[in-house]
């Protein structure tokens, strides 16, 4: 590695770092004070302040948004899905200009730091493998779309190692049947460079967020399940393939 990039990623560790010193006391205060809100608008959108922030900072990182989704988003539930490249996915969906909840494994929730943030913004943990966690899970975020505000999960379930999509689980699916709400897909390309799998270092890297076209569910039921978790995973699939070209990524 040249030494540029060593200075540059130490840079934007120290920055990080910097941004977390600022936004956790003023998200814990947040926190504290909306606690019983079930959408968790407010600390939320501290959470997704703290991602643009931290991000656009970051000389190793160049994010863009496309699209800006549907125009009554402010004012009624989706259920918001994307593909999973990275752990630097959740930067470059703080750039979305809505607010949103978000579902998370719990092992980042118990990170010292990282867990902090996602715990005081509001989102939702799941423990992987865990019935009770699930039903906790599906229960908050049903409580939460019911209450107007849009849920985001990535149906994958964990981040693809070389790029290929994998195949998506039901939950969100399900959620949205049930909620009678309509799927948001959203195509990210980019991620996967920005922070590899396994890997803790930063890497220069641009990469894009891409607002698909919505998927309603009105007039579905359980037995359309399948049909439209497939729908769904074809439309993602396309637009990560449609942005990657856009952006000349050969993965």
């Amino acid at each position: 590695m040249k030494p540029r990039d060593v200075a540059v990623g130490l840079y934007s560790f120290a920055e990080f770092g910097a941004c977390t010193a600022v936004f956790l006391p003023i998200m814990a205060l947040s926190h504290r004070k909306h606690r019983d809100d079930p959408t968790q608008r407010i600390p939320g959108r501290w959470m997704r302040r703290f991602g643009r922030t931290a991000s656009s900072l970051s000389p190793v990182w160049d994010f863009r948004v496309e699209g800006q989704g549907p125009q009554d988003i402010g004012g009624r539930a989706y259920m918001v899905v994307a593909n999973h490249e990275s752990t630097a996915d959740p930067f470059l969906l703080s750039h979305l200009p809505w607010d949103m909840r978000w579902v998370a494994k719990q092992e980042i929730f118990e990170l010292p730091v990282l867990g902090k943030l996602m715990t005081y913004g509001g989102d939702i943990p799941l423990r992987r493998g865990r019935k009770d966690s699930v039903v906790e899970m599906l229960g908050e975020c049903r409580r939460t779309l019911q209450a107007g505000m849009s849920v985001m999960m990535f149906p994958e379930g964990t981040r693809s190692r070389d790029g290929k999509l994998l195949p998506f689980k039901d939950g969100a699916f399900d959620l949205a049947l049930a909620a009678n709400v309509p799927i948001l897909p959203i195509a990210l390309a980019g991620t996967r460079d920005c922070m590899k799998k396994g890997s803790k270092w930063l890497g220069v890297a641009k990469a894009r967020a891409r607002v698909l076209p919505v998927i309603p569910t009105d007039g579905l039921g359980k037995g359309d399940l399948a049909a439209l978790r497939d729908r769904t995973r074809d439309a993602i699939a396309a637009g990560v393939t449609a942005l990657r070209d856009d952006m000349g990524l050969r993965y």
